[in-house]
């Protein structure tokens, strides 16, 4: 699958939008100003042609070797001496053609088709040139053409009252070059324009853009915050500056503080909501204590006393002692989360996590001797700071999670190292796992590997529940891997040595 391709940010579209602006405005002036250009000079070329056919037409022509006069020219005098079509004042390169009536134009003298080299002199236009221009209308409009060996004209033909046709032409090479340096420069003046431009969008851009910005550091700054757990006090706002409602900015970080006022509001009303139901649960737990308790010692007393009591009797009070210690049980777990829940310190003193380890093993060995049970110490201290008591649970919580949920023969594993300023504690069963369906909600309270709430294997659904709000409170962390088997991963910040 092709990689996504990385859109740009709001900076890059503002500024590319900024300079395709820039650059469509430069090439429509620059087009429009060209063609004005070069109408401009076309219309000064055409007058020039005008007046230089003017002058050829009323010129005169030479027929039989005699000069016939066609004319006067522009002062009232009579036509000049000089032969052919040509006439003093004409600039180089300029093309004349004069063709009597009933002429062969291909028979024609240099006197009658020729054109001004850049010398002055007279060159006789070649068969193709004079076919070029005799191809021109003879209804005295400007036309351009193309001769070949002169290259573009633009020429004007007439037809005399004497049947002869004069054609002239100028050469268009001035207005080439001129248009040609006109974009030049214009395309110089448009580049640095696009330049120019590129570089204010970017500085404009980012400088419009700082509330934005603002408003973004606002949200991250939000983000960062716990809000997962505990009273929440969002103090953080986007600035007053910055929610004028009047700018879209401004709107955006309105919105954003109404949003975060909401979010306060609503993370306030879960707070005093889950409060209150800690409370209740620690409140319940401890007034249930003494009951169960007193619960416990009469069913003992009963089935202890001096008279003799049916077997059935002796059953059903073994039953409600045992019921009652399992229920005290619960009760501690829920009170004990409570407090966590609630943020009660814990102790801090130096733990020994390898001597734990020792006694977990230990324990569990003699619960379920029917399971294998090895201890991978370490070869350097692995000392945290912590409460030793809670700790011991954690690790009892973990085996007992073992024992219970994995068959006979199991063998589990109780390793303890130290990893730089961290201690890791593992303990890996080589058990059937845990079900994918499973273990994103493990440590989630009563989380049970049987949904059927029943008792048969003394789970209340909580230990998990308590190891992870211990290790939490602890500054540490907890992790689950199965795939096969199974192996918790408890890693706490090390006790300086």
């Amino acid at each position: 699958m092709a990689a996504t391709r990385r859109r740009w940010t709001l900076r890059r579209r503002l500024v590319a939008i900024v300079v395709v602006l820039v650059a469509v405005v430069a090439a429509a002036m620059g087009t429009i100003s060209t063609l004005a250009l070069r109408g401009s000079l076309l219309t000064q070329l055409d007058d020039r042609l005008a007046a230089t056919h003017r002058r050829t037409v009323e010129g005169p022509v030479r027929q039989g070797g005699v000069d016939l006069p066609r004319g006067r020219s522009d002062d009232g005098r009579e036509p000049a001496d000089q032969p052919g079509p040509f006439r003093p004042g004409q600039d180089a390169g300029t093309v004349t053609a004069q063709v009597p009536r009933g002429a062969d134009p291909t028979d024609l003298t240099p006197a009658q088709a020729s054109h001004v080299a850049d010398d002055g002199a007279l060159v006789a236009l070649d068969e193709a040139q004079t076919e070029q221009l005799l191809a021109v209308p003879t209804d005295g409009e400007a036309r351009s053409i193309t001769l070949p060996g002169l290259g573009r004209y633009r020429v004007m033909a007439t037809t005399a009252p004497d049947g002869s046709t004069d054609v002239t032409g100028l050469p268009a090479a001035s207005v080439t070059r001129t248009l040609a340096s006109f974009v030049a420069v214009e395309t110089v003046v448009a580049a640095f324009a696009l330049l120019a431009a590129a570089a204010g969008g970017l500085v404009l851009v980012r400088r419009e853009l700082r509330p934005l910005d603002r408003v973004v550091g606002t949200a991250n700054r939000v983000t960062q915050l716990p809000l997962d757990r505990g009273e929440v006090v969002l103090a953080e706002r986007v600035p007053a500056e910055d929610t004028d409602p009047d700018t879209e900015v401004g709107q955006v970080g309105a919105a954003l503080n109404q949003l975060l006022g909401h979010v306060e509001r609503a993370l306030a009303a879960r707070h005093e909501s889950e409060s209150q139901v800690r409370q209740f649960v620690a409140d319940a737990s401890h007034e249930l204590r003494t009951p169960l308790a007193s619960i416990r010692g009469y069913a003992e007393l009963v089935r202890r006393g001096p008279d003799e009591l049916p077997p059935g009797a002796l059953q059903a009070m073994a039953r409600v002692e045992s019921e009652s210690e399992r229920m005290t049980a619960l009760l501690e777990d829920m009170l004990l989360l409570a407090r966590l829940d609630a943020g009660r310190p814990l102790g801090a003193e130096p733990v020994d996590l390898t001597g734990l380890a020792v006694d977990a093993v230990a324990d569990a060995h003699a619960a379920g001797p029917d399971h294998h049970w090895h201890l991978d110490l370490p070869s350097q201290e692995a000392v945290v700071t912590g409460d030793e008591h809670r700790l011991r649970q954690v690790l009892a919580n973990l085996l007992s999670n073992a024992r219970l949920h994995t068959p006979p023969g199991t063998t589990v594993t109780v390793g303890v190292h130290r990893c730089g300023d961290q201690v890791v504690v593992q303990v890996a069963d080589d058990g059937p796992g845990i079900p994918p369906t499973l273990r994103d909600s493990l440590f989630q309270r009563f989380t049970r590997g049987d949904a059927s709430r029943n008792s048969a294997t003394g789970s209340t659904g909580l230990g998990l529940a308590i190891a992870h709000a211990v290790v939490t409170a602890h500054g540490g962390t907890i992790t689950v891997a199965s795939d096969p088997g199974t192996t918790f991963t408890v890693t706490l910040p090390a006790t300086a040595s």
